[in-house]
């Protein structure tokens, strides 16, 4: 594990770099769960993450000839804002080599902290090897995102913040990727307060950590899929891994239904937001994806919220189709004065409210003189809705729904 000194030494050189995030107790989630849950709230770092913590610790590091050359470093997003705020403290270039696929917002914010950023590769793994070929050709120094022991360390100062508020906790949660945010924080916790249990969480279509944690082997997988992308990370490190197999007791894995419901919990109920990686602890609580008794303490780091508007919507509007508060309908009419306001009557007496309607005489499916009616519906839940079919049912309706849970 990382000694502690060298987390010690991180943390006094971030300290006054990083904001000290906020690390408080979740009411309604310890109340859903029968815990006493703690969020470390990393989403509101400078950079929206906790890399900047990790990247900055390592810069700091470097030489003043090795700082000058410029420096370089692959990622889905976080750490390259990490690295071009750090670059940019220091005053030294910063190329960030990311997938094609990195969510606009992510590239965007990268840029204008002053970065060069050049898309290359499929996933993060492409672009490393091509981010690791171009540090050689341009004489940088590569800052690799979790494989470090510099960055590691500068991740370790997130478990310094919440032992020095919250001593007796009985589990701490991390969520990982490429293995360094656990591997810093269990590093730290294995020497100071070795009777917490440290659970690592991955996505279930990124799978590598997990299963070469079980296997106690690197084992890579062949592709990855998952709606967190920060943490959708194919090849293992065997140098985390050997870490991580030291101070780590188990290592779970969430779905990417899992993952957007903890998004979805987190917005409405804690009005945070929170990108997929930093969610996948909460999902992990909430789906008690490892065992713990009533009312166990339990904190989980938040660590980035990142997450592209246009995933956060798509998010919200499943969310609110598989709670029951919203239903689509496609209802036939006979295309005749006053049917149309036949139908919104029986919506509007059953208190359902029409957010979207579209209106379709022309479509090949219909029969002459008939229409479609496609409609979007706020409901008030599963009764709610079982009572707009009851209604449409006994007013001879021919309807289609959309998306039924």
């Amino acid at each position: 594990m990382i000694p502690l000194t060298k987390i010690t030494e991180a943390y006094n050189r971030v300290k006054d770099v990083v904001i000290r995030t906020p690390f408080a107790c979740a009411p309604l989630l310890s109340t859903r769960t029968d815990a006493e849950v703690y969020l470390k709230k990393e989403n509101l770092q400078l950079t929206g993450a906790y890399k900047l913590r990790g990247a900055y610790n390592k810069i700091a590091s470097l030489s003043d000839a090795e700082r000058q050359k410029g420096v370089i470093a692959a990622s889905a997003g976080n750490h390259a804002q990490g690295v071009a705020y750090s670059a940019k403290i220091f005053g030294i270039p910063a190329t960030i080599i990311m997938p094609e696929a990195t969510p606009l917002l992510k590239v965007q914010n990268t840029t204008s902290l002053g970065a060069k950023v050049i898309l290359h590769g499929e996933n993060y793994d492409e672009a490393y090897a091509y981010a690791t070929e171009y540090a050689r050709e341009h004489a940088l120094t590569f800052i690799h995102p979790f494989a470090d022991e510099e960055v590691i360390a500068g991740q370790g100062s997130v478990a310094i913040e919440m032992l020095e508020e919250i001593k007796d906790l009985d589990y701490l949660v991390v969520p990982i990727g490429g293995g360094g945010l656990i591997s810093g924080i269990g590093s730290y916790v294995r020497q100071v307060k070795p009777e917490i249990k440290i659970i690592g969480v991955v996505a279930e279509g990124a799978p590598a950590m997990k299963n070469s944690f079980h296997s106690k082997k690197p084992l890579d997988s062949t592709s990855v899929r998952t709606i967190a992308d920060g943490i959708a990370v194919r090849d293992v490190s065997p140098k985390n891994l050997e870490i991580i197999l030291e101070v780590v007791d188990d290592v779970v894995s969430v779905d990417d239904e899992e993952i957007a419901s903890a998004i979805l919990f987190l917005l409405e109920k804690q009005k945070l937001v929170v990108e997929g990686g930093g969610a996948v602890g909460v999902a992990a609580i909430m789906h008690r994806k490892f065992h713990f008794e009533k009312n166990s303490k339990i904190a989980t780091v938040l660590s980035g919220g990142n997450i592209d508007v246009q995933m956060l919507s798509l998010i919200i509007e499943k969310g609110l189709i598989k709670a029951h508060r919203k239903m689509k309908l496609m209802v036939t009419l006979i295309d005749k004065p006053g049917a149309l306001r036949g139908l919104t009557d029986i919506l509007a007496d059953v208190g359902a409210n029409i957010t979207q309607i579209d209106y379709d005489r022309t479509s090949t499916s219909l029969s002459y003189g008939d229409a479609n009616v496609t409609l979007a519906l706020e409901t008030k839940g599963k009764e709610h809705q079982e009572e707009i079919r009851q209604r449409l049912t006994e007013s001879k309706y021919r309807f289609k729904e959309e998306m039924r849970i």
